[in-house]
């Protein structure tokens, strides 16, 4: 197994820099140091900006295959690299390990993905002349690079949706600053390690900065940042979306994803699914199953279904491939959880399984059913192993049901009736529709985001590309 090392730097304007090892970084587990990393100050980030700023000019001159290059050569690096970052995942984020792997796995096909759409910067000619006053005149667009990009990652996939934005920021041409997340920052600094191998960039091309979230405001409020793409909460999101001021803000947010379990639905397969999308990384995905639809026919049947494989999950120190329930994050978030169970049973509603907590941030697995429609286990989003069970009679009935949440990611439906497909896909208030697997369902090239709640934009290679650019159009009279 891969070892890390002690101390790890940040990244300034392409270079490694080690001016401290200020941030410590637990192994989720055990809950022991396993690393520091070098902090930035707001000096340092401001730093930062100017080489971003600077910039822009040569990473806009950049060649499409001058970047493509550089993405082949992060996936080709990524691949060599494999056993290190599964293991770093593993460990800073309690990550087990398959699903560490996983990940890596995903972090490579999304570069790969963004190296192919670097090429595939498309633009249009538009016949102007539809009235008589504009006879002679034609147009053409295409896309350039917004300009430097601001990018806040998430801790809960933090390399797979650290490479969602700098992937497409390389493929447009857009320099960039990044803030990792405290608590698992090495995904991303490996990231930079690759990139500072990459001599065909110009400086200032990325910084990678490791930061005090009170020291971060540059992030988010300097102008000279033409984009700010944050991944994370909703309370924070929408704060950071308030401080922006002109530039465009994309916002990649929380959810309380429903999957509805229709009368026709093939049980055992749809078991499988929605285990794994209710439990994968202890529940820490804002498109995790956190409410399950049943239709009354197949209620009980799948009730007992659901309970028998939630018990059976091995729960323990993500290092051991046999585990599927790892930690969560921190002990905090894992007291937390445990209280909106507790709060929810204290109201009425039924513990069919789980609920216990141990060494600090080890949630079981947990599944309840008649939950009040107040509780925060069943309306906010509960970010760990918890999903509730709930009855429908009317296919109507469980789409308004789904609708009722704040949130608006994805949802999932298992059925056979085309015709609910399509009735679903047209009502749901969601970003996206699975049919016949879970919420938690995403290839890295598809259109990804949410409303209400959830967000604004879309991330996907090339919708994210289509953010981090502006269409500048040129018209031309013919004498």
């Amino acid at each position: 197994m891969s070892q890390l090392k002690d101390t790890y730097p940040l990244y300034l304007n392409n270079k490694a820099a080690q001016p401290n090892t200020d941030l410590e970084v637990t192994d989720k587990y055990t809950g022991e140091v396993a690393f520091r990393t070098a902090l930035a100050d707001p000096e340092t980030i401001d730093t930062a900006i100017v080489g971003a700023v600077a910039a822009t000019e040569p990473m806009g001159k950049l060649a499409a295959y001058e970047r493509q290059d550089v993405l082949m050569h992060c996936v080709a690096r990524f691949k060599e690299r494999f056993d290190e970052l599964a293991y770093a995942l593993c460990v800073e984020a309690g990550k087990p390990i398959k699903d560490s792997e996983g990940e890596v796995t995903r972090l490579i096909d999304t570069f790969r993905i963004a190296a192919e759409e670097a090429v595939r910067i498309y633009g249009e000619i538009m016949p102007l002349d539809i009235s008589a006053r504009a006879r002679g005149y034609s147009s053409m667009w295409k896309r350039y690079p917004i300009g430097p990009c601001s990018f806040i990652s998430p801790f809960n996939f933090p390399l797979n949706l650290a490479a969602h934005k700098i992937a497409p920021a390389l493929a447009v041409g857009c320099p960039f600053v990044m803030k990792p997340a405290s608590k698992t920052p090495l995904g991303a600094l490996i990231m930079g390690e690759v990139l500072a191998e990459c001599d065909i960039l110009p400086e200032g091309a990325f910084s990678i900065l490791p930061a005090r979230r009170d020291g971060a405001d540059l992030f988010t409020e300097d102008e000279r940042l033409k984009l700010l793409s944050f991944t994370g909460s909703p309370a924070v999101g929408w704060a950071l979306k308030a401080k922006a001021g002109k530039k465009k803000v994309v916002l990649e947010l929380g959810g309380n994803a429903a999957v509805i379990v229709d009368h026709d639905a093939d049980l055992e397969d749809a078991l499988e699914r929605i285990i794994f999308g209710a439990f994968y990384q202890s529940g820490q995905s804002c498109i995790g199953v956190q409410r399950i639809l049943i239709h009354e026919n197949v209620y009980d049947r799948f009730k007992e279904m659901l309970v028998a494989k939630t018990k059976t999950l091995v729960a323990g120190d993500p290092k051991d491939p046999d585990v599927f329930i790892g930690p969560m994050i921190s002990e905090g978030e894992a007291t937390r959880l445990k209280g909106w169970i507790d709060e929810a049973v204290e109201a009425g509603a039924s513990l069919l399984c789980g609920g216990g907590l141990s060494r600090g941030n080890m949630l079981e697995a947990t599944l309840l059913e008649n939950v009040d429609r107040d509780a925060r286990a069943l309306n906010d989003e509960a970010f760990g192993p918890l999903a509730v069970l709930i009855k429908f009679a009317d296919f109507d009935e469980a789409l308004a049901e789904v609708n009722r949440s704040q949130f608006g990611l994805q949802a999932g439906i298992f059925t056979r009736d085309l015709f609910k497909m399509f009735d679903a896909w047209d009502r749901l208030e969601v970003g996206g529709v699975v049919i016949n697997d879970v919420p938690s369902y995403r290839v890295d090239n598809m259109p990804y985001g949410g409303v209400k709640d959830s967000g604004l934009g879309r991330e996907g290679i090339r919708f994210a590309m289509e953010d981090m650019s502006e269409i500048r159009n040129l018209v031309v009279r013919r004498a």
